[in-house]
């Protein structure tokens, strides 16, 4: 079987992370690399043996070798950067948070769909073999019925630009605090009830921390928060009628472990070895493509909407509106 052909679109940190994860996968060629500066884009290229780079995306869509485009660019460019490689027939890839808000991914997945092309949001935990033990764990009724859960993400990473900046859709939020309502997603899907929220603003407008309490059908409930400004443990806790569960980070499950009623310690599962964690979306990607998907079954176009459709709504709660937004 022919490697699966794959550019990249951004050049950034994340953009490294996917290339020397791809490098590592015989069943995947990183084809090429563009960026709006072509310098920026031969660099790249050279340090990851990338054969062609690009000075403009137009480039990097018209290519034909290509199949699949890892878009790798800020919040606000996604929507735009998607339809650009759609329209040129490419199935894309697109980097969390899939876009700036629910009606931009809606267009997104639209688009790819009439044109039978596979679009997907790169939001990795749930691609991981993780994703999937957690879940079996709770179906197995060890902790009784999950009833709360609390998760947190929260970095120093104030000091980066573009998440200040409300023109790239900067914040907590699209960026770290999506993986935390992610992590309410896997363990209480998207049935909501009730949304209460509090926000802090930086000095440009968007969030700098956020706290935010999901209600859900049967009394579930979900306490999640995230910030640009302090460091967290980036635990997630879910609590049943039987025991509870510790997930040690919820942007990357390196171990879950099972207590019981007494809090004793029970089952511990420990992430399987990987190269970065990026390789199960490039694989589940792949797997879709050769099938003539438009989706990946781990992270369904529904899925990605509705965790939008609660930003949208945070955001709205918030005040906090992006300046290309009507």
């Amino acid at each position: 079987m022919e490697p699966l052909k794959i550019g990249i679109m951004g050049a950034g940190g994340i953009a490294s992370t996917l290339a020397s994860t791809m490098v590592q996968m015989p069943q995947v060629e990183l084809y090429g690399v563009a960026s709006r500066s072509l310098q920026k884009a031969e660099e790249f290229a050279k340090r990851f043996s990338i054969k062609k780079a690009y000075g403009t995306y137009e480039e990097l869509v018209q290519d034909p070798e290509i199949q699949l485009i890892y878009i790798a660019t800020p919040h606000s460019e996604h929507c735009s950067n998607a339809k650009l490689c759609l329209e040129n027939g490419k199935h894309v890839l697109c980097e969390k948070a899939f876009a700036a808000n629910a009606s931009q991914a809606e267009e997104m997945i639209s688009l790819a769909e009439s044109k039978n092309l596979m679009i997907t949001e790169a939001m990795w935990v749930h691609y991981m073999p993780m994703a999937e033990t957690l879940k079996n764990v709770l179906d197995s009724g060890i902790i009784g019925e999950p009833m709360t859960l609390t998760g947190n993400l929260c970095y120093l990473i104030s000091h980066k630009p573009r998440l200040m900046m409300p023109e790239l859709a900067g914040g907590a939020l699209l960026d770290v605090g999506v993986y935390a309502l992610t992590f309410a997603s896997i363990v209480f899907g998207d049935d909501i009830s009730e949304i209460h929220s509090t926000v802090i603003k930086t000095d440009t407008g968007v969030d700098a921390q956020n706290s935010i309490t999901l209600c859900y059908p049967g009394g579930k409930m979900a306490i999640l928060n995230s910030s640009l400004r302090v460091l967290s443990d980036r635990q997630g806790v879910i609590y049943g009628t039987e025991g509870y569960v510790i997930v040690e980070n919820v942007n990357n499950f390196e171990a879950i472990h099972v207590y019981d009623k007494d809090r004793n310690l029970v089952e511990t599962h420990i992430k399987p070895e990987q190269i970065s964690g990026y390789e199960y979306q490039i694989q589940a990607s792949a797997e879709a493509i050769r099938n003539g998907w438009t989706e990946c079954p781990q992270m369904p176009h529904q899925t990605t909407l509705n965790v939008m459709k609660v930003m949208d709504e945070l955001r709205r709660q918030w005040g906090i509106k992006y300046p290309f937004e009507d």
